[in-house]
This record gives structure tokens, sequence and C-alpha cells, in this order.
């Protein structure tokens, strides 16, 4: 059974090193390596081919191919797969450690020939309580996880490369979100999928507030232009919307204690922002930082989700 591992980068010099250092460390080693860099502004085709020359065994560094190609994620992605020879896709993420048992833990299922995909598993790895707080919101915790519902992210995903050749490979005009349209598709298809919880990744969440609110605009705005809704999506549309309802019917009928009402609601709010996570982090810190990234990523989904559908509706236009 050969493995090939995949990864597209771009603009990752401060963390690239992480993730391929993680990858010499594995318990078992993939038959091809295959990174595709989007076109790079920073060092980061220089640090890796660096680490290309540093690797000491001349056999596995004839094993790595670094290609460069202009494009999105999707197309990075797709690229670095038609290059592989093995039948065993198995990618992961700058901005990724692999666990040193990832590989070998996340391809184990496919003993079975039944099984098309395997879905890994992630956890954060955050060094403040800023960090430790935003992991919640942007990784499935290991106590909300449905083994039979669980779609696998391009972080910590193994396929059959029959399977990405069958759902017509990672959407191209997806370049947010691509994984999930991709992990959603292959559900649609009928896909055979077995979640591997001990193949782990240990992800990186980001430092900059302004960084965390661009992720949470653009993985909303992918999701609206690929024409998925999700319910908690849908959740936060309802809460402003009657929030901004009750203020204009407030000021129109000089109803002045609804105000008073729309207080106690966004205190209330707050502290379910609180209460829901943190038992994640047990900080008092968190009290500060959860009901912020609350608000950031509230925020954002509602801005990204607006423009993705606007544009959506602009793009089917120009189509007709």
């Amino acid at each position: 059974m050969k493995i090939a591992f995949i990864a597209t980068v771009l603009n990752e010099e401060k963390n690239i090193e992480l993730l391929l250092n993680s990858l010499l460390k594995q318990k078992k080693r993939p038959d091809e390596v295959i990174i595709v860099d989007g076109g790079s502004k920073d060092n980061t085709v220089k640090i890796i081919k660096d680490w290309i020359l540093k690797i000491r065994s001349e056999e596995f560094k004839k094993k790595i191919k670094l290609i460069i190609k202009t494009g999105n994620r999707s197309v990075g992605r797709n690229e670095a797969i038609k290059k592989a020879t093995s039948e065993i896709i198995v990618s992961s993420d700058a901005g990724c450690i692999l666990d040193k048992n990832w590989i070998k833990n996340i391809v184990q299922p496919f003993k079975n020939a039944d099984i098309d995909v395997v879905a890994g598993f992630y956890r954060g790895i955050p060094q403040s309580i800023f960090e430790k707080s935003l992991i919640p919101y942007i990784l499935v915790m290991p106590d909300k996880v449905r083994s039979e519902s669980f779609l696998p992210s391009a972080r910590s995903m193994a396929f059959r490369k029959h399977i990405w050749n069958k759902v017509g490979g990672f959407p191209l005009l997806s370049s947010n979100n691509e994984d999930f349209v991709f992990a959603r598709k292959l559900r649609r298809f009928g896909a055979k999928i077995a979640f591997k919880k001990n193949a782990i990744v240990y992800y990186m969440p980001d430092k900059n507030v302004i960084n965390v609110f661009l992720m949470f605009l653009k993985f909303a705005k992918g999701d609206a232009e690929s024409g998925i809704f999700r319910p908690k999506a849908a959740l936060i549309f309802v809460r402003y919307g009657i929030l901004i309802w009750l203020l204009i019917y407030a000021y129109f009928f000089k109803l002045f204690f609804i105000l008073e009402i729309i207080l106690y609601i966004l205190i209330l709010y707050i502290v379910w922002a609180i209460w829901k996570n943190y038992r994640y982090v047990k900080d008092r810190e968190a009290i500060l930082f959860l009901p912020l990234i609350q608000l950031i990523s509230d925020v954002a989904i509602i801005y990204g989700s607006t423009v993705g559908f606007v544009e959506g509706i602009w793009d089917i236009k120009k189509k007709l």
C-alpha cells in the first residue's frame, strides 16, 4: 500500500518547518511527499528547499517533490494528487504538527478494502489564553465528536485516489472551505468514511485578532458561495435580526423599556458565550476573551455570508 503525503502552502515561512520536521519524525514514512506552493512571496520556497537539502537520507530525499503552481488551495491539492503515483493520499497543512504516529494510524483503516476515506482528528496547541479561548470556536472538541457524522478536514485526512477522481477532485471555485465542500461531495457519492480519533494533527491557532476575523469571514463567505447554510449561521442571523427589529420598534414607538430588555438579553448572551466554552479554557482571563471571540465570529459570519450570497447571485446573473 503506497502512500503519498500532500500539502499546499502559501506564505508559510513562519511555520512550514514545524510541519516538515514532524513529517520526518513519523514512525511510518510516506512513499512520496508532494508539496505545492501557490505562489509564495516570502521565504517559504527557500525554506522548503533548504529543508530538503538537510535531509540525511538520500533515499527519502528523492521521494520529495516541490511544485510551484499559482492558484488556490484546491488547485494545489489537485495538482499534488495528480502527480502522486500512490493510491493512498494523506493530507495535512502548514500551521500543523503531525503526531509521530499520525500516518501509521490514519492509513490503518485502509486494511478494509471497503474504506474510501479516513477522517483523522486534530487538537489545538495554544500558547496564550486568547488562543486557548479561540480553539472551541474553530475545532471540534473531543466531547462533541460524533464518529458516525464526523467529516474529514484537509489538515488530517486520508483517501484513496480513485474516490478523489470519482467526485471530481477538490472544488476549484471553493477557495475558502474547499475541504468541507469536498467532504460533503464524498458523502453524497456514498464514500465509506472511517473516523480515526488517534490519527492526531496538532493545530496552531492564529494569534492576531484581525486574522481571526478574516478567517471566520472567509469560511462564512465560502459556505455561502457554495450554497452551504449551516444551522449555527442561520441562528446568528435570527439573533441579530430580532435585536435590530426590537431596536427599531423601540425607537419608533418610544417604548424605551425595550432598551432595558435588550440590555438584559445582551448580558445573558455574554454569560452564555462564557458558559458554553469556559470548561475548555478554565482560566479567568477567558471571561474577557470568550465573549470577544463570540462577537468577532458573529460579525464575520454575518458579513461573510452576506457577501458570499450576493456574489453568488451576481455570478449566476452573469452566466444567464
